[in-house]
């Protein structure tokens, strides 16, 4: 079984690997991730699909030897997998990492819902600086409930987009991406 691995996958494997530099890589259409500190998860669809379960402990090494190739071709063994150029006679042995060395989700994170009233304001600002400058949008309307939401810069893994976001009192936000 020969498999593809498209440049959106490629992208997003990209961004996955500022999240967590390893990843478990389960049967089916569909990626996720955790960062070390579990506050950051992240999952996408894909239009490729596996047929088995496999850990890559260095992402960013298995990017470098993927983009290096023209139209990757992964062919996954027990242990390992052969990646080469699409219609290249030479290839790479890539070995598989120990599941139990990796960090990956272990449960599916639900947002709870709720109703209230009022625009919703997005704004940039440094919260321990009164006197910094700051940036105010107003990103939607109906807010569920009064309530402030800090988001540190650094956890903003994002693939470029427009996004639909919810955040909970619950400490939780989901921001998911249109396409």
């Amino acid at each position: 079984y020969i498999m593809k691995l498209n440049q959106n996958t490629q992208n997003i494997l990209k961004n996955f690997s500022e999240i967590n530099t390893n990843i478990l890589i389960k049967p089916g259409k569909e990626l996720n991730t955790i960062s070390t500190m579990r506050n950051i998860f992240a999952k996408a669809s894909i239009d490729e699909s596996f047929d088995t379960e496999f850990g890559i402990y260095d992402l960013n090494e298995f990017l470098a030897v993927v983009s290096g190739m023209n139209k990757p071709e992964l062919s996954l063994q027990d242990k390992h997998m052969t990646i080469s150029a699409e219609g290249s006679k030479s290839k790479v042995k890539y070995f598989y990492s120990d599941p139990s060395v990796i960090v990956a989700p272990t449960k599916e994170v639900n947002m709870p819902v709720g109703t209230k009233g009022g625009d919703i304001v997005l704004k940039v600002c440094d919260k321990k600086n009164d006197t910094s400058n700051n940036f105010d949008i107003v990103v939607g309307e109906g807010a569920t409930a009064d309530y402030t939401f800090y988001f540190k810069v650094e956890n903003m893994k994002m693939i470029p987009g427009d996004y639909d976001v919810s955040v909970s009192s619950k400490s939780i936000s989901h921001f998911k991406n249109k396409k």
